[in-house]
């Protein structure tokens, strides 16, 4: 199929969004590397530096997202960059995965179950969080511009 004017197949992303997401990409996932060289773990041991990469990664997306909606005007790759590169890029399913398949490996069944819902929990949680923040900087940013922002007035993340 010939490209779009964008110059993507259709049904593909254009050139410059993936183009943003791979350096993001590159960035999120050179930061988690500098975290993991910080914050090193031996099997057996809980990965620290996954958790905190997931855990911090969730409440930045959570964040990031209420920003991106509700406060900023529309910028077309604010989102793949932020939310698709460098955060998809600094979090990890796979690596949390695979620690977790450690540390049963290394005999420690405890530890992986600890790590595995651990994880899952304090990102949801994390991501709540997040939101709610996002939401009291929309509140607090509208409230200073003297204007008010209906849409989360009284709502919870």
């Amino acid at each position: 199929m010939p490209p779009t004017r964008s110059g993507a197949a259709p049904g593909r992303p254009p050139v410059d969004v993936l183009a943003v997401i791979a350096v993001g990409g590159a960035l999120g996932s050179a930061a988690r590397w500098g975290l993991g060289e910080l914050l090193p773990h031996r099997a057996g041991e809980l990965p620290v530096s996954t958790w905190i990469a997931n855990v911090t990664g969730a409440f930045a997306l959570g964040v990031l997202l209420v920003l991106v909606l509700e406060l900023w005007p529309p910028q077309r790759l604010l989102r793949p960059f932020w939310g698709v590169g460098i955060l998809g890029g600094y979090t990890t399913f796979s690596t949390y995965l695979l620690d977790t398949r450690t540390l049963l490996e290394a005999g420690q069944p405890g530890r992986a179950g600890l790590y595995l819902v651990g994880t899952l929990v304090t990102g949801l949680a994390a991501t709540w969080l997040g939101i709610a923040l996002g939401r009291a900087l929309v509140q607090g940013a509208t409230a200073r511009a003297g204007g008010r922002h209906t849409d989360t007035e009284g709502s919870q993340p």
